[in-house]
């Protein structure tokens, strides 16, 4: 008998839960098959069967379970059963097209879609009606005690097709579900995050105005050269490199009575999974292209949506970029991803009236919001740091190599 245990996921995580069961009790496994799903603190993983064999599953779904302890067994001695071969049924001595049943057979079916069903709650005339005109049951809301139906309970549900019965307007329903690891995670991380550090936030607006007419005219292109849509996060993730080299101390963090300096910059995309928020890292994003950080914001997205980010993926991180505009968040104040000192939150894309060379007109504004640790970022590094952000936004040229082209060549 082999035992199946909680592997090792992490230095600081000491417990998981175990979300589900992918094979059942006594079912035959073969080799390298995931048999369970398994939850920490950070992300989801699956166990894979050591050996072939008969499964004795050991912990039960909900249940929260210690690195190495044994969540299964596999009786790897029993040989893997024959598979049932199914028996063909006897021709009839007279054939009919098997499309085709025989009258008989057509009256036996309808005699019996038209009997009422004993096992159900209603009255005599309700259960013939539901019988006679084949009405779901699931659609019908019961008036009667013990969610017995009633004739008019019948005709109410043939009369509004597509209701659904259990959704009541002034319903006084209560459920209770327990906080997934993931979501307690990320609870005691944000309130640490606001008792921990001396958190501030400053504003800025950025015209999207270029961006927007680059991409438009470069998309196509873009993507049958690179294979990858021309997003917005390349762009700021870029804009964001250069101003973290220009102020350092917005990249580092503080540890004990030290100050952690990087002089790359790993940054943390903030997504929205099935199961919470997570935060995966592009690595050395200053180093790469515009198409490899939109094929990695695309590969670190998937994965995050399938549950599929490993632990490598999500740890570290010098600054995070979180995009509310995605939801419709026209201005908000993020919360830093501890142990770093910023974060920067984009928004929703408004066309708003701005006055340009003292005329008012209409261009696509965006609001950006930077909340910083002022216990190692000055205000005045915050500010400046967002300024720069938002001059080689509205500056896409800039983004080549983070200076005026021109004055580079003048040596200016």
């Amino acid at each position: 008998m082999i035992e199946i245990k909680v592997p090792t996921v992490g230095e600081s995580i000491s417990e998981v839960t175990l979300v589900k069961w992918l094979k059942n009790d006594g079912d035959y496994v073969e080799r390298d098959e995931m048999i369970a799903e398994l939850e920490s603190e950070k992300a989801t993983f699956e166990v894979n069967a050591e050996q072939a064999g008969i499964l004795k599953t050991i912990g039960k779904e909900g249940d929260t379970l210690n690195i190495g302890a044994v969540v299964a067994q596999i009786d790897e001695t029993v040989a893997k059963p024959a598979e049932e071969k199914k028996e063909k049924p006897e021709p009839s001595k007279v054939a009919t097209p098997a499309s085709e049943p025989s009258k008989i057979e057509a009256k036996q079916q309808e005699s019996q879609s038209r009997k009422p069903d004993t096992n159900l709650k209603a009255t005599p005339v309700a259960s013939a009606i539901i019988a006679d005109k084949k009405v779901d049951t699931k659609t019908i809301q019961p008036t009667g005690s013990n969610g017995r139906i009633f004739k008019h309970d019948v005709l109410e549900a043939l009369n509004n097709p597509g209701r659904k019965p259990d959704l009541q307007l002034f319903g006084r329903e209560e459920k209770r579900e327990k906080m997934s690891n993931l979501r307690k995670t990320v609870s005691r991380r944000l309130v640490e995050a606001r008792n921990t550090t001396a958190m501030l936030t400053t504003f800025n607006e950025v015209d999207m105005s270029r961006i927007m007419a680059l991409r438009t005219q470069y998309k196509e292109k873009f993507k049958e050269i690179h294979g990858v849509g021309l997003g917005f996060m390349s762009f700021f993730t870029k804009a964001v490199c250069y101003a973290l080299q220009e102020w350092p101390s917005v990249n580092a963090y503080i540890d004990g009575d030290s100050i952690i300096y990087h002089d790359y910059c790993d940054i943390s995309i903030a997504v929205s999974a099935p199961k919470g928020l997570v935060v995966p890292v592009i690595r050395n994003a200053e180093s790469l292209s515009m198409a490899e950080i939109e094929k990695k914001v695309v590969e670190l997205a998937t994965k995050a949506r399938d549950n599929k980010l490993t632990m490598e993926e999500m740890q570290g991180g010098t600054f995070t970029l979180t995009n509310g505009g995605v939801f419709g968040s026209l201005m908000s104040t993020p919360i830093i991803n501890i142990p770093q000192s910023a974060i920067l939150g984009m928004h929703k894309i408004e066309d708003r009236p701005v006055v340009v060379d003292k005329q008012i007109v209409i261009r696509p504004m965006m609001y950006l919001a930077v909340s910083y640790d002022h216990r190692i970022i000055d205000g005045r590094e915050s500010v400046s740091f967002l300024v720069r952000v938002k001059q080689l936004l509205e500056n896409p040229e800039l983004l080549l190599f983070g200076k005026d082209p021109v004055k580079t060549l003048l040596e200016l």
